[in-house]
């Protein structure tokens, strides 16, 4: 199944309650998205704020993703220049912004990433982003306007006193919790048990249903995902590709080990 716009993602996926994928930041092999796929994966969220990928890596990996039944995102590490549009451009179906603390901010990210009428993103026909089609502008920009799905992240006191505002812009599809810098910037850094942190949590998801959005997180494990699900979150990044990696191969690593000690002691 090839995903055409933003409905094959937010309301066919939706519909079974919830998306879940996986955060990107080694791995940036031309199989990923087929594995990520294969796996079940909704989504991939490629990640440019914190590991230093450009955009000429991340065009491999949208095309790697073209055709398949996932959607690829990319948090882009800054809203400067025109971040936003070109990562829509090389073929992201969404983007994923960080600290976003008014609803003025939210509504400047629409503008850049929406065509018009909605905002006012550049135009561009015939590259990636609508697989290098010769259709008439206007169904170009429409179906972008359906495809495009934007992520805001709540991750800073500021950001969480505006979140009621945040939520209620029109184009801004799920709000994202950044634990780890909400409570830095909270006062309680990586206090996950707090209860100002977990108040947080609440109003964050209490936001995001009461104006039709998705709350979003990063689970690192089994539990915590169970947790936050409970919390109501319903856009859930199981891990981060290398963490999964490491974590399975310390599990084999550890049961290897454990033969060798049984042999020890026989």
């Amino acid at each position: 199944m090839v995903l055409e716009n933003k409905k094959s993602v937010t309301k066919t996926k939706v519909a079974k309650g919830h998306l879940s994928g996986m955060l990107v930041f080694e791995f940036f092999s031309t199989g990923m998205p087929m594995i990520a796929a294969s796996a079940g994966a909704d989504f991939l969220m490629y990640d440019m704020e914190h590991t230093g990928i450009g955009f000429e890596t991340l065009k491999n990996q949208m095309a790697a993703c073209r055709g398949l039944d996932i959607a690829p995102f990319v948090r882009v590490p800054t809203v400067e220049g025109n971040t936003i549009g070109q990562a829509l451009d090389i073929g992201a179906h969404g983007v994923m912004i960080p600290m976003i603390e008014s609803a003025d901010q939210a509504r400047d990210l629409v503008k850049r990433a929406y065509y018009p009428p909605i905002g006012k993103r550049g135009t561009a026909f015939g590259v990636a982003h609508d697989d290098y089609s010769d259709r008439a502008p206007a169904a170009i920009m429409a179906d972008a306007n359906e495809k495009t799905t934007l992520i805001a992240m709540i991750e800073t006191a500021e950001g969480l006193k505006n979140v009621d505002e945040i939520a209620a812009v029109e184009g801004i599809d799920v709000l994202w919790l950044g634990h780890f810098d909400l409570t830095s910037s909270m006062g309680i850094p990586g206090q996950l048990d707090h209860p100002d942190y977990l108040a947080a949590v609440s109003q964050i998801v209490s936001a995001a249903n009461k104006n039709g959005k998705l709350a979003g997180f990063m689970a690192v494990n089994k539990a915590v995902a169970e947790e936050y699900w409970g919390h109501g979150f319903r856009m859930i990044a199981y891990g981060i590709d290398h963490i999964l990696l490491k974590a399975e191969l310390n599990s084999g690593i550890n049961f290897i080990n454990s033969l060798s000690n049984k042999n020890v002691e026989n």
